[in-house]
């Protein structure tokens, strides 16, 4: 098995309860092809950054992953056992300054009543350049009003789960326009979330990031980012935030776990100014997480 790449299979019993873990080989076969995570995307899954052999956020993630769990009538995640397979691959990755971890729970294979877990790490791709210099974004029409969480619970939104089609198509969208990520709007004109990241802008002293209750996912790196804001003469606060704000704000980050904090260096071709300073404060602080 290659150093930089492992795998644990979570075991579930017939009515949904993790069992305990096994560590498994990630270039052999382990998810049958009648598994609702392959035919119908039918799962939940979190990554949770790794710093040199310390997971980052892992109760905020863990929670959420549970969220998620909930919001799809799949089986409550055991915190304490997923927590541990965690921590196990993060020991495995403890050689290297920066890597993730992906935990994944599924409905299992079509018809029967086990569920399918495994958690997968890996050593993080290089995001310097996007940390620094900033990634060009375009704005795209999600479709749905910002009430659909309370108006269509139905459509999971702000659920984390495995139906990522959507999400890669913007992406690949953006790409088409030479963008390098995109920020959904509603179809009311709300700012609501990247692809794969959540918004954070900066107005004068307010850090403001748009409110989970439009249908997204909350943002556990925003959070913490909030949680340190002071360290920087600011105040983090949610806010229904529209793309005039976004246009008029004094610098803007896509933020995640993975990535970090990417700052907005154009929206739509339109070149705006980016903080390198706090960039690189924020970057600092989240790569030193060791919680």
């Amino acid at each position: 098995m290659a150093t930089h790449e492992h795998l644990i299979l979570v075991e579930h019993d017939v009515e949904g309860h993790a069992t305990g873990w096994v560590t498994a080989h990630p270039d052999l076969p382990q998810v049958r092809v009648t598994d609702v995570a392959a035919t119908r995307g039918d799962g939940v899954f979190e990554t949770i950054s790794i710093g040199s052999g310390h997971p980052q956020a892992l109760a905020a993630h863990l929670e959420r992953f549970a969220r998620s769990a909930r919001m799809l009538d799949l089986p409550e995640p055991d915190p304490a056992l997923w927590g541990d397979a965690v921590r196990a691959l993060a020991e495995l990755l403890a050689d290297h300054d920066e890597a993730w971890v992906k935990i994944v729970l599924t409905r299992g294979v079509e018809g029967q009543p086990t569920p399918t877990g495994w958690a997968y790490g890996t050593v993080s791709a290089d995001f310097r350049r996007e940390r620094t210099d900033g990634i060009d974004v375009v704005l795209l029409d999600r479709g749905l009003r910002s009430d659909v969480s309370a108006t269509s619970p139905w459509l999971l939104a702000g659920a984390k789960t495995l139906s990522y089609a959507v999400n890669r198509a913007a992406a690949r969208e953006a790409a088409r326009r030479g963008a390098d990520d995109a920020l959904f709007v509603s179809s009311d004109g709300l700012l609501l979330e990247g692809p794969t990241s959540t918004l954070v802008v900066r107005r004068g002293t307010e850090l403001l990031t748009p409110p989970a209750a439009l249908g997204i996912l909350p943002g556990t790196t925003q959070v913490d980012l909030f949680a340190a804001a002071p360290e920087w003469g600011l105040e983090g606060r949610v806010a229904t935030l529209t793309a005039a704000d976004l246009a008029a704000a004094d610098s803007a980050w896509l933020v995640s776990s993975v990535r970090h904090a990417a700052p907005i260096r154009s929206i739509d071709g339109v070149e705006r100014a980016i903080d390198s300073e706090l960039s690189a404060a924020m970057n600092g602080f989240l790569r030193r997480r060791l919680r």
